[in-house]
Formats: structure tokens, sequence, C-alpha cells
């Protein structure tokens, strides 16, 4: 190979490898802030089961 070649070579793994850096903390903040919604989604599936079982206790009486 050309020194040319291998120059550009050079850069290339360099630029993926920043692109790889890059896609990784993005895939953290990604899953993180998943976690997150998760967990509001779970919180508003309690709170709607508990106005379902007050509603129900309701027509009940």
């Amino acid at each position: 190979m050309e020194r040319l070649e291998l120059e550009q070579l050079e850069a290339s793994i360099h630029d993926l490898l920043r692109l790889i850096e890059h896609l990784k903390s993005e895939n953290r903040s990604l899953l993180s802030e998943r976690a997150a919604l998760l967990e509001r989604t779970e919180k508003a599936r309690r709170r709607v089961e508990i106005m379902l079982g007050r509603l129900k206790a309701l027509e009940q009486e």
C-alpha cells in the first residue's frame, strides 16, 4: 500500500472509532431514558388500577 492509502485508512479507522464512541454514548443515554419512561409508565398503570378498583367499589355500594 502506498503511504497515502495508509493515511486514508488510518483516518477512516479513527473516524469509525469516534463514531463508535458517539453511538455508545447515545445508546447509554437512550437506555437511561427508556428506563425512566418504563418506570413512569408502571407508576401510571398502578394509579389507573387503583382508580379502577375505587370505581368498582363505588359501584358496589
